[in-house]
């Protein structure tokens, strides 16, 4: 369970990190929509786990390579927007995050589900259906 004040300080690194993605470095990734949907931070603060999700992007592997391979300057980006608010800026571990992919699986399965509508047997002995 996370402290209060790791709590805290994963939101700010969240509006950071997302104002990064949307301004600051959005000529670097192709012009593709970026969203920071969690931040998870160690309890000493010093490793923050960033979860990515992509928008226009047919690639989503290849553009979380190449923002992993520009975490250093991501990192002093974040440094410059945070430094008078924190001791020590965290080490960012970039992952994607696929929930939304995920959801969309699991309501396209659902959709195609074929259940047979109750027998009248089953309704007469107080079965729901």
């Amino acid at each position: 369970m996370e402290s209060k004040r790791q709590q805290k300080f994963a939101r700010l690194i969240q509006k950071d990190l997302s104002e990064i993605f949307q301004r600051d470095a959005k000529s670097l990734f192709g012009g593709a929509f970026i969203t920071v949907t969690d931040v998870k931070v160690s309890p000493d603060l010093g490793l923050a786990k960033v979860y990515l999700s992509f928008m226009l992007s047919k690639d989503k592997s290849g553009l979380l390579d190449t923002i992993k391979e520009k975490s250093k300057s991501i990192r002093q980006m974040l440094a410059s927007k945070i430094r008078n608010q924190v001791r020590v800026i965290p080490e960012l571990a970039f992952y994607l995050d696929d929930t939304i992919e995920h959801a969309s699986r699991m309501d396209a399965l659902i959709a195609n589900l074929h259940i047979p509508p109750a027998s009248e047997e089953d309704k007469d002995n107080g079965v729901n259906p």
